[in-house]
């Protein structure tokens, strides 16, 4: 299966209020998408904290991702496959989680603003930021 996996600071902009930048990642989950449980924990997390979304509207706005997206869990083959990819390619520990993630889904492209833009991962996962295409 090849496809798109989104990290949360991407999908948080469906939040934000920047119309351009909503315009553009809706689209992007328009065709699909995988995200991980770690994704969801984040973007509530954010909600609540940057955004100061109450707990209902933080509800709302995870379900409806939720609804979007298929969701996958952190498995402990990913926390592991997470750990080695840390090592080896130098991501944060948290990225790293989401790499894994993207890669036990079979996924091709990982849609993210806060890694490296256009990185090959294992020959098969290409990190892209949507803001820079």
């Amino acid at each position: 299966m090849s496809g798109n996996f989104f990290d949360s600071n991407v999908l948080l902009y469906l939040a934000s209020g920047a119309q351009d930048r909503i315009a553009r990642i809706q689209r992007l989950v328009d065709d699909g998408g995988t995200i991980s449980v770690q994704v969801l924990n984040e973007m509530a997390s954010v909600s609540r904290r940057k955004f100061r979304m109450s707990w209902q509207q933080t509800s709302v706005f995870i379900d409806r991702t939720k609804g979007l997206l298929d969701v996958i869990p952190v498995t402990i083959d990913i926390h592991q496959s997470g750990l080695h990819l840390a090592e080896r390619y130098g991501f944060s520990i948290y990225d790293s989680f989401i790499v894994a993630a993207a890669l036990a889904a079979d996924c091709d492209t990982l849609w993210s603003e806060d890694m490296q833009d256009g990185m090959l991962v294992d020959g098969r996962l290409r990190i892209v930021n949507p803001f820079r295409i």
